[in-house]
């Protein structure tokens, strides 16, 4: 049985379909998985600072009452060389873990009593060494022979061991955590393929079914040509009109997929629209808002809260998808345009991509320095254009309020005929943890407190490999971010962007 035209466009448009969903399915597990994992992560994170600092702290009480103890002993200041330091140690080390045990309101009174034991632990031994020095030898023992101090460790110990089985505890609890993300993340991410495999599949049955027939179709007519000049224009005519669906089903398969965005769109308009009316019946009804008709309170709370409320959040919604459709758009034609090597120079590139941002750098009270030791390279110019372009609006859009933006442009060259070109500024920089998934898609680093999808970074590290390059970044928080982009002197061939 032929299959028609709208069967083969109806069936391929439910074929994306399923695998847009699919795909977002895969796309909103991974993101809600990552930031789990991130919880856990930093769980693990204050966990191992607890334990380290709780063992520090208790090696720091441990080395000072070894010293204090062969000193009492022998009289020796030799034994007290380690003490003074470990003193030190100890009160940085137990500022520090009650600075990390803040938030937990449940560690207070623990807190408040380890840091007396330790107060009290350190006077006892001061106070020994003092009648030490002082050759009250008697005075000295007979304090330690109180037991006082050795009561005061052994209850330290106790809280030493609570705080680092506590942590331990936590540290196994987090790894377990991290396994079983990895494990539904894999478990997902197979699943979530197969399924869009399927898709792929069933998608291009179904137009290679639909081809077949159309070539079919094409022989037919050519065979009926042969013998009748009129049915050739009918079949001439019909294949027009075929070709003209198979354009239009192209159209659908690559644009269409905005169409149910458009609808919600002009939907939440007419909602919007209607909402009006309502709220104008209803301040027409009760112009003083003091009514006690139940329907009246509730079509007023449903026009002036409840439906702006929900359309808000159909348009942000709304808007975050076109947002994300349209990102998607520009990779996919990016990735359709063929690289075109030409000498660019480097200062004009520069100047240009300078210009552009020029009205925000005044606004930052901004200073730009260039130092390019390399004044031209042979690539895509429009690629380097937008390398140049994204890097500095970034380090402009991400600049710290606290200091007036500085930003310096170097370029040098590099052994192997590349060059290294180096943008930094002195922004609000970018955590540790962030300086590598930056440049994946839809990933953003800090306050999202700036407008953008998080295509910026991910769309230049595509361009400059594409250029047969490559891009880090170097940066500190709260001091500056420094990109780094290494390209070859001259970019060899003519080649498509993928």
């Amino acid at each position: 049985m032929q299959t028609t035209n709208r069967f083969v466009v109806l069936s391929s448009f439910a074929f994306l379909l399923v695998g847009f969903l699919a795909l977002l399915s895969i796309v909103g597990m991974t993101f809600w998985l990552g930031e789990r994992a991130q919880v856990y992560f930093n769980d693990v994170i204050e966990a191992r600072d607890i334990r380290a600092y709780a063992v520090d702290l208790r090696n720091s009480v441990q080395t000072a009452e070894a010293g204090q103890r062969g000193f009492i002993l022998t009289g020796n200041e030799i034994y007290l060389a380690p003490y003074d330091t470990a003193k030190t140690a100890a009160q940085r080390q137990l500022e520090a873990l009650k600075r990390i045990l803040a938030p937990d309101r449940q560690s207070d009174v623990m807190v408040q009593r380890l840091t007396a034991i330790v107060a009290e632990k350190f006077n006892e031994m001061d106070h020994t060494i003092a009648l030490k020095r002082n050759r009250q030898d008697a005075d000295a023992m007979a304090v330690i022979r109180t037991n006082r101090g050795k009561a005061l460790t052994d209850e330290a110990n106790v809280f030493f061991s609570g705080l680092i089985r506590a942590a331990d505890d936590r540290l196994t609890a987090g790894v377990k955590e991290q396994k079983a993300n990895a494990y539904w993340l894999r478990s997902f991410s197979i699943i979530g393929a197969l399924v869009i495999m399927a898709v792929v599949g069933g998608a291009a049955f179904s137009l290679l079914r639909h081809t077949r027939e159309l070539r079919s179709a094409r022989d037919e007519v050519d065979v009926l040509n042969a013998g009748l000049e009129g049915r050739v224009a009918a079949r001439t005519e019909d294949l027009a009109r075929a070709n003209d669906e198979i354009q239009r089903f192209s159209y659908i398969v690559t644009h269409d997929l905005r169409a149910p965005l458009v609808n919600i769109m002009g939907f939440t308009a007419e909602i919007e629209s209607g909402m009006k009316s309502l709220q104008a019946l209803v301040d027409k009804a009760d112009p003083a808002g003091t009514s006690l008709d139940p329907v009246v309170q509730e079509a007023r709370i449903a026009a002036n809260e409840d439906l702006p409320e929900a359309v808000g959040f159909v348009r942000s919604s709304t808007k975050r998808m076109d947002a994300l459709i349209n990102a998607i758009l520009k990779l996919s034609r990016e990735g359709r345009r063929i690289l075109h090597p030409e000498r660019v120079d480097l200062a004009e590139v520069v100047g240009a991509s300078i210009a552009s941002v020029k009205h925000q750098f005044s606004e930052a009270n901004g200073e730009i320095s260039t130092s390019l030791d390399v004044a031209s390279i042979i690539s895509d110019r429009l690629s380097v254009e937008q390398i140049f372009g994204n890097l500095l609006d970034n380090a402009v859009k991400y600049r710290s309020k606290d200091r007036p933006l500085r930003i310096a442009v170097r370029a040098y060259a590099d052994p192997g005929d590349r060059v290294r070109i180096e943008i930094s500024d002195n922004g609000r920089g970018i955590p540790d943890r962030d300086q590598e998934r930056i440049f994946e898609l839809f990933r953003r680093s800090g306050a999202q407190d700036q407008p953008g999808e998080g295509i910026g970074l991910a769309h230049v590290r595509t361009m400059v490999l594409n250029l047969g390059g490559d891009i880090t970044v170097r940066s500190t928080l709260d001091e500056g971010t420094t990109f780094r982009v290494v390209l070859p002197r001259t970019l060899r061939a003519e080649s498509p962007v993928t």
